[in-house]
């Protein structure tokens, strides 16, 4: 099995790229997407993230934006809930690796900075211009220019990303997004 650990900042197109590698035929396991999952109704964090942060579950899931706020107020909150979820993110990620072969992408936004870089045969940073990425994340809607901040102030620069990386994949227009990703599967396949 070829582990290619796919990451980049928010707003670099890191989605739209895993999207790509999935469309070709390549497993895909997304952090984000376990994570959702893990605060959904039912879901496995929901219990402990309750009893850790009291008043951030409602209807059996994570209220995203109490616990939001609980976290951006207290860097030591955010250890507390990493503390929790982490190890129910890494036993999903075990079982997608269990049950796969060949080569496999792991979308992971914080690759480097969990250290999951080790893991991986490979690395893939997806990268845009700064002011392309600004101007995605705030097109979405749901973020101001200062929680956007906060965020990247948390997350490993891009230069440092692209340096580290085996492949970066330029996400500035789709075609050349594709383009590398056909040529990473050529690759690594």
């Amino acid at each position: 099995m070829t582990i290619l650990g796919l990451t980049g900042s928010i707003g670099m197109g890191k989605s739209t790229t895993a999207a790509m590698f999935a469309e070709a035929g390549i497993p895909v396991w997304d952090a984000d997407a376990t994570v959702h999952n893990l605060y959904a109704e039912g879901g496995a964090a929901v219990p402990a993230i309750g009893a850790a942060f009291p008043g951030t579950t409602r209807a059996g899931a994570v209220d995203r934006d109490a616990l939001r706020a609980i976290v951006t107020a207290d860097a030591a909150a955010l250890d507390r809930l990493n503390a929790i979820v982490h190890p129910l993110v890494a036993e999903d990620r075990a079982a997608f690796l269990r049950a796969s072969s060949g080569l496999v992408v792991l979308d992971v936004p914080l690759l480097f900075e969990t250290g999951l870089d080790a893991a991986c045969n490979r690395i893939a940073v997806v990268s845009v211009d700064a002011a392309i990425q600004r101007a995605r994340v705030l097109e979405r809607g749901g973020m101001d220019a200062a929680q956007l901040d906060a965020i990247l102030a948390r997350q490993m620069p891009d230069a440092e990303k692209r340096a580290r990386a085996d492949y970066v994949i330029d996400t500035s227009t789709l075609a050349s997004a594709r383009d590398m990703v056909a040529t990473i599967i050529a690759e690594l396949t």
